[in-house]
């Protein structure tokens, strides 16, 4: 078993950005989503430092040191985009006008609740920035996470035992491994990754799992 590269798990879930939403790409691994939307899907990304209508990663002599998104990304704007003020952006963020948030996170619950912060990670990463404002405010809320931390443990848990950025919030989660959909009777596995079996996924969750019927194989191309 080969489990996806943080560009694959983009790459996977930028399939699934539905034609014309409004979406908040969050720092780390979501921010790479944007350089994969399907070509003639028309997806507006918007970022809480103020911009609207940004595009791929900015590359080469394409790079403008003053264009970055909330998590110092060198970015692209597209024709018709705008720079506004972060008032604005908490605004659009807080006022339920964002289709689709795309997290990271260190656990997700059976009930939906993310944490992806801690308080002890001070000098050492991003703390919790606008995603407890994404997580209440936007329509939808996806997750982008590493199936399992470094020492193996489980990141999909029955509790989240970091501080918690929202309850109950999470619908979809895109993993290393699998595509896991959160509903009412707790996670529900869509696809998993080539060789991987219903034993495995068990062991690498804190859960109950479900298997979706048509739980398919979770493929990605060699992207980056």
């Amino acid at each position: 078993m080969k489990p996806l590269d943080r560009n694959q798990m983009a790459w996977r879930c930028a399939q699934d950005v539905a034609d014309g939403a409004y979406v908040n790409l969050g720092i780390g691994i979501p921010t790479l989503v944007g350089n994969f939307i399907p070509d003639g899907r028309e997806v507006m990304l918007q970022s809480e430092n103020g911009l609207l209508g940004i595009g791929p990663a900015a590359t080469g002599n394409g790079i403008d040191p003053d264009m970055v998104d909330a998590g110092g990304q060198k970015i692209t704007l597209l024709p018709g985009g705008s720079i506004f003020d972060s008032a604005l952006a908490f605004t659009m963020m807080r006022g339920g006008h964002i289709d689709l948030t795309v997290l990271g996170g260190f656990q997700v619950s059976a009930r939906g609740d993310l944490a992806n912060w801690d308080a002890m990670m001070e000098g050492r990463g991003p703390l919790v920035g606008g995603a407890m404002d994404l997580a209440a405010g936007a329509k939808s809320v996806w997750v982008i996470m590493e199936h399992v931390t470094r020492e193996g443990g489980a990141r999909l848990v029955r509790d989240c035992t970091y501080p918690l950025t929202a309850k109950g919030v999470v619908s979809r989660v895109y993993t290393s491994m699998a595509v896991v959909d959160v509903t009412p009777d707790g996670f529900v596995v869509r696809e998993m990754i080539e060789g991987m079996t219903e034993a495995d996924m068990r062991r690498t969750s804190d859960a109950p799992l479900s298997f979706a019927p048509d739980c398919g194989v979770l493929r990605a191309p060699v992207v980056g």
